[in-house]
């Protein structure tokens, strides 16, 4: 058997040649790279916020 590249396949076919896909990206891989830690202290601040509001919310029904 023999074998083609898939340039060859294409233009026997009678095929335009293959486009590049540009890849879209978007900034948030981005803003991991530039700040590794950042997904640490946004659970540190959504955690301190939980605790206070858990505290805030036993103080208003335990009295």
């Amino acid at each position: 058997m023999n074998q083609m590249g898939e340039a060859k396949r294409r233009k026997e076919a009678g095929l335009p040649p293959k486009s590049l896909k540009k890849e879209s990206k978007s900034n948030f891989p981005n803003l991991l790279v530039k700040y590794p830690r950042l997904p640490l202290y946004i659970g540190l601040i959504f955690g301190i916020y939980l605790i206070f509001d858990w505290i805030r919310l036993t103080s208003i029904t335990g009295s």
